[in-house]
Parts: C-alpha cells; structure tokens; sequence
C-alpha cells in the first residue's frame, strides 16, 4: 500500500469519527432529549475546553517521549470507548462530563493527524504545500460519507450515532498502529532550559508579533466555525414546526442539506495550493473571513422550500472556502514557519487557538446570547435569521480588524522554499 492511500484512509477515518455526531448531536440534544440550549453550548464548549490544553500537551508528548502514531492510535481507542457510553446518559449534566472526556482523547489527535502526515510526507521527500491538501480532502469525503449514513440510518435524531462514531474510532485506533513510525524528533537531546524540558518551545512562536497576532485571528475564527457546527442541523430542524415546510427533504434530511457544506470543501482544499503560492496566507484567510460573513447572511434569510433553499445551499457552499481557506491553509502556514522538532506541539498550538479558545468563546457566549436575546418566553422558539446576522456582523468585524492589524507581505518563491524547510525557526521566534 502506498504512502499516500495509508494516509488517504487515516484521514478519511479521522473525520468519519466527527462527522458521525458532531452536526447532528443538536437535533438529538433539541428533539429527542428536549434539553435547553445553555446546555447546549456548554455541550459544545466541551471540545474548546479539551483543545485548550489536549493538542499541545499531547504533542509536547508526540515530540519529546511517544511516537506520534502509537499516542495516535491510543487516544483513538480510548475516546471510541467513551462514545460507546454516551447513549447511556439520561441528563444534560452528566452529558458535559462525558462529552468532555470523549473529547480530551479526540480533539489532540486533529493535531496528531496533521503531524503524523507532515511527518511522513517529509521523509518522503514530497512537498506538504503540494501532497497534503489531495489526503486531507479524503477527511472531508470521510465527514460526509458519516452524515449520510445517520441520516440513511435515520440516526439524526438517535444516540445511534454515537456507536457509528465508536466503531470508527476502533477501527481508526487500531489502524493507526500499522503506520510507518513517527518517532518524537526531540528525544535526546540535550535540554538547556526548564522550557526545553518540557517541551514548550513552541509558545515562543508567540513572542513573534506576526505569528502572536496570526494565533489571535485564529481563536476568533475558531469561534465562527462552532457557531455553524452547534445551530446548522438544529436550524433546520426548527422548519419543522411550520406546517408549509414539514414535509421538505431538507427539514427531514437536514443532515444531507448540510454536508453540501463538506462536499464544497473537498473543491476548496484541492484549490489550496494555488491560491497560496499566487495570493499568500493572509489574502487567502481574508478570503475565509468573507465567506463567513457570506455563510451567516445567507443562512439568515434561506428557507427549506424553493426559492429559499438556493440560499441555503450557497450558504454551504461559500463554507468550503470559509473552513478550508482557515484551517487548512492556517496548519501549512504553522508548518511552512516551525521546525520540524516541534512540529506536533506548534500545530497543537494552532488547534489549542482554534479549537481550543476559538470552541470555548463560540459556544459559550453564543448559546448565552441566543437564550437570553433571540428565544421566544416559551422557551424553544429561536429567531434565526437575526441570530444568523448577529453571527455575520461578527464575522465582518473580524475580517476588517484582520486587514489593519496582520502584517504579512506574500512572496511566492517562499512558498516554494518552505514546503521542505521552515521560514522561521524557534531561535528566531
């Protein structure tokens, strides 16, 4: 089996495993338990708050002590056997618990893909700028091909889903064991500091003012992107409480509606490369900051029947720019601009902001602000399209701050340079 199918297919399980619960979890939160949306975002604020500490501790491991595909594979066992608990689970409290370690062993290892895939590309000889976005697009393939079948399962609305994802995560765990080895590129060597000892190099990333403001814009991105994953689904679902619409294939299968927002990724990921090496990191991230606030305004005004639906399904497919264009994009640029010795903690850093801070502030303060300024007194009745606008609004001010405040002149023949060695080591950091 080649490099790159053994790659395909780690990916391809990687967000099977998601995909299988995280934008259909609010219709079995909302519809079937029947629980609040506080709760909700608390629920939510379960894979920022893993994120914040998870992805770097994990990958101070990857890079000092553990091969990064055994702590991979183990990870991916443990969180399988938490998800098999979760059907178990008769209140919203003890829900937060489980999701939370559910998701302390499955948010480092977005991370740890990455690094494990970076890691062998390069022993490889092959260009990660290049390679890696046509194995990555098989993550997204892997995220739709879940949704489908809960939705052809008609698990949407089931705890079903969450032994779908399980027995992914299993098979993802084992699997990962078979990979070629990834070694902790820092092991042995000599620890001058107390912060080399432990493997924190990679936060001096952040006494760099461009990286410092690059790692900011990243946590208030990741805020935007859990906004979508937690109300998506649920929006949907909402359309069936209006008798005109109970019976659109996009309030039954809403599931399917929204994974056109996955299959408008797997173009965009493949159109990475170009428009890096001809437009530069912060171009490109401004182009996902746009098409946020596209993503959010068209929500706001699309209806499940026609002609309202062709706003929903442009909403899906400006997100494939919206997602590819900030996290994809954002892990080369942390790769392009790190050394490969801390190459697992530097893209856990990147997660921790995204993930991490970004899930923490999106889910929490949206699930607050949704409750108190957009639910109706019954309690269950949401005003979507000015939740949707408010969300745009936000996305907008991000974008215009993004302009002023990130300093970054684009030259194409670093790009070139880069795809084999960092433009910016943690000496320099």
């Amino acid at each position: 089996m080649s490099t790159k199918l053994r790659l395909i297919i780690l990916s391809f399980l990687q967000f099977f495993i998601w995909g299988s619960w995280l934008i259909t979890i609010g219709a079995y939160w909302f519809q079937t338990k029947q629980w609040s949306g506080a709760q909700f975002g608390a629920i939510f604020s379960t894979m920022g708050i893993a994120s914040i500490f998870m992805p770097s501790l994990m990958g101070i491991v990857a890079d000092k002590w553990f091969n990064a595909e055994k702590l991979y594979g183990l990870l991916h066992i443990l969180g399988g056997a938490v998800l098999c608990t979760v059907p178990l689970v008769t209140d919203p409290g003890t829900m937060f618990w489980v999701m939370q370690l559910a998701m302390i062993f499955y948010m480092p290892t977005l991370a740890l893909s990455i690094a494990v895939s970076y890691s062998v590309l390069k022993r490889e000889g092959l260009d990660v700028v290049k390679d890696y976005p046509p194995i990555r697009v098989w993550g997204t393939i892997g995220f739709i091909a879940a949704m489908w079948t809960v939705s052809g399962l008609d698990f949407e609305k089931s705890a079903n889903q969450f032994y779908v994802a399980a027995a992914a995560a299993f098979a993802l765990g084992v699997y990962s064991f078979t990979l070629p080895a990834c070694p902790p590129p820092s092991k042995g060597t000599a620890s001058r500091s107390l912060v080399d000892a432990f493997g924190l190099k990679s936060f001096a990333l952040l006494r760099d003012p461009k990286m410092l403001t690059f790692f900011l814009f990243a946590l208030l991105l990741g805020a935007a992107l859990q906004l979508t994953n937690a109300y998506g689904d649920t929006f949907l679902h909402d359309f069936d409480k209006v008798p005109a619409y109970q019976n659109t294939f996009a309030v039954k299968h809403p599931a399917v509606i929204m994974s056109i927002s996955q299959i408008s990724e797997t173009l965009f990921i493949l159109a990475i490369p170009f428009f890096l090496r001809r437009f530069g990191i912060k171009q490109v991230m401004l182009f996902s900051m746009i098409a946020w606030v596209l993503r959010f305004g068209l929500l706001a005004y699309g209806t499940p029947d026609f002609p309202g639906i062709t706003l929903i399904i442009l909403s899906c497919i400006v997100y494939g720019m919206a997602f590819d264009f900030f996290n994809i994009s954002g892990s080369l640029f942390v790769e392009t601009q790190t050394a490969s010795s801390i190459r697992a903690s530097a893209q856990g850093l990147f997660m921790m902001m995204t993930n991490g801070f970004g899930a923490v502030l999106g889910s929490s303060v949206s699930g607050i602000v949704i409750e108190k300024y957009f639910t109706a007194p019954d309690g269950v009745t949401k005003d979507w399209q000015s939740i949707w606008l408010t969300f745009a609004a936000y996305a907008l001010v991000i974008a215009v701050l993004f302009v002023i405040l990130f300093k970054h002149k684009h030259n194409p023949q670093d790009v070139e340079e880069t795809a084999h060695e960092p433009l910016l080591s943690v000496e320099q950091a």
